[in-house]
């Protein structure tokens, strides 16, 4: 199945924030820009950060507060992925920010308080900043691990270690079927910190091999009627051990679903509740570049 990356840079022009469309570019070489140049990229991430390290400002489309916080840290990660080879000192100062909102067990609460609650979701606008999410700290950890293949500074970070370590401890606890996010994260970290420890890797994903579905599809409990996770959403890149929860015919036909998943007017969407005007093509633009990178790494595009 083709996608039209024309029709999908014209959506992106048309709907994505500037970021998306700078990421956009770095992917595709198409809108305007030089093609693998990451200075404007950067650039763009820098609208969203605060002078502690952090980053806020509806870099998380559903979480509008200016203030940093642990969801938004994740995007920020993101782009430090993305602009691979090239490292930004920014990525260890967001470590460093990190570092200071952690908790004494090494985990991330799932948001801090924040000044403005206008189009913010409530898991974020209502969550306990004294407790530890396993959700929010594994995909973040996850992220910081994928950025740490190439940037020494953030592989070396103590927040890193506290957090992995904090992650494998609380994976390991698990002892009933979590929340379909918590679980996802939970897989996703533990592909990004396979190369540093295989072995408790692979013991901890047997651990969570009886709560994944054959087939990768779990509702989505407190989300919208037919919110569901697929398993792409588990394992979305094919260089991690989580490949094997999965029979590659699942796998191949959920790769043929989001490629299918292109709208006419070319970008992706997301079957997810919003809670502001601006968020639903926020959002879009966000997972147009994931879906494209998702099937550029699996060899689609």
């Amino acid at each position: 199945m083709s996608i039209d990356l024309s029709t999908a840079a014209a959506f992106m022009a048309t709907h994505a924030r500037v970021l998306d469309r700078r990421r956009f570019t770095l992917l595709t070489g198409l809108l305007d820009g030089i093609p693998g140049d990451t200075a404007p990229v950067l650039s763009a991430l820098d609208a969203y950060r605060n002078e502690d390290g952090g980053y806020g400002w509806g870099l998380e489309p559903d979480l509008r507060s200016p203030e940093s916080q642990p969801g938004t840290a994740l995007h920020a990660l993101t782009v430090f992925e993305d602009v691979a080879p090239v490292t930004d000192r920014r990525a260890a100062g967001l470590c460093d920010w990190l570092l200071s909102v952690s908790l004494p067990d090494g985990g991330l609460p799932m948001a801090l308080p924040t000044t403005i609650t206008a189009g913010t979701a409530p898991w974020w606008a209502g969550a306990d900043p004294a407790v530890s999410s396993l959700q929010i700290t594994a995909v973040t950890a996850a992220a910081a691990h994928r950025v740490a293949a190439h940037d020494p500074a953030v592989a070396a970070h103590p927040w890193l270690e506290r957090a992995t370590a904090y992650c494998l401890a609380a994976i390991g606890a698990i002892e009933r079927a979590p929340h379909a996010y918590e679980l996802a994260f939970a897989v996703r970290f533990l592909d990004a910190a396979h190369a540093a420890y295989p072995a408790r890797v692979g013991e901890l994903l047997d651990h969570l091999r009886p709560y994944i579905p054959a087939d990768g599809v779990m509702r989505v409990e407190g989300g919208k009627e037919d919110e569901r996770l697929r398993p792409l959403d588990f394992s979305p890149f094919p260089d991690g051990p989580s490949r094997s929860l999965f029979a590659k015919e699942v796998t191949d036909a959920d790769l043929d679903r989001l490629a299918a998943g292109q709208e006419e007017d070319g970008g992706w969407t997301v079957d997810y509740a919003h809670f502001s005007a601006a968020s639903p093509l926020e959002w879009r633009g966000h997972v147009t570049v994931h879906a494209l990178t998702v099937l550029h790494r699996n060899g689609r595009l």
